[in-house]
């Protein structure tokens, strides 16, 4: 695979255009080399956010020279072994909020807590981890085996909330024991 090296030089008097331009960079999965140089694969995906980080540096009087390389340039090792490293940081932290979200509904669950208020709130941490998996897989272009085993956690992740969520629904409509009347016998 060929890589993309990214010299980011920011001129700018104000840091906020030096933040936006590390936000993007960050956003896009860009992987950090050294101070002001990141690394992309070179891929259409990435060369069109690496167009949008150029266009944010000018902004700001600043400027990002991109540099591309082939899989043969002596370092791209390292270019790979950067961006692998923020890959399985990305997956590793996914996976720990992927139990987090595991460990909440069990909870919920043994608490007895199956009320509409938190099955919505629990639908919304899921979805959450729906968008942040879709994020990671557009960026993660080299098919690291850590993306596969996160699809199963998510799917997993999914199958809690269902069961959940029959547990809450049943207890909605169950049949509620009529209240002792007092008739006066």
């Amino acid at each position: 695979m060929n890589w993309l090296v990214l010299v980011v030089r920011m001129t700018g008097d104000t840091s906020k255009n030096r933040v936006a331009v590390w936000r993007e960079l960050r956003k896009i999965g860009a992987a950090p080399v050294t101070s002001g140089v990141w690394t992309v694969p070179d891929t259409p995906h990435f060369t069109k956010a690496v167009a949008k980080v150029t266009e944010l540096a000018g902004r700001g009087s600043g400027d990002v020279l991109v540099l591309p390389t082939t899989s043969q340039a002596p370092g791209v090792d390292a270019l790979r072994a950067a961006f692998v490293a923020l890959r399985l940081d990305e997956w590793r932290e996914f996976s720990g909020d992927c139990a987090k979200f595991e460990a909440e509904i069990a909870k919920e669950i043994r608490i007895e807590k199956f009320t509409l208020a938190e099955l919505e709130e629990e639908e919304q941490s899921l979805e959450r981890l729906r968008r942040w998996h879709r994020e990671l897989k557009s960026r993660d272009v080299l098919e690291l085996p850590e993306a596969e085993a996160s699809e199963d956690l998510l799917r997993q992740c999914v199958g809690s909330l269902e069961g959940y969520a029959e547990q809450v629904y049943a207890t909605l409509h169950a049949p509620t024991e009529p209240e002792a009347s007092d008739t006066g016998d």
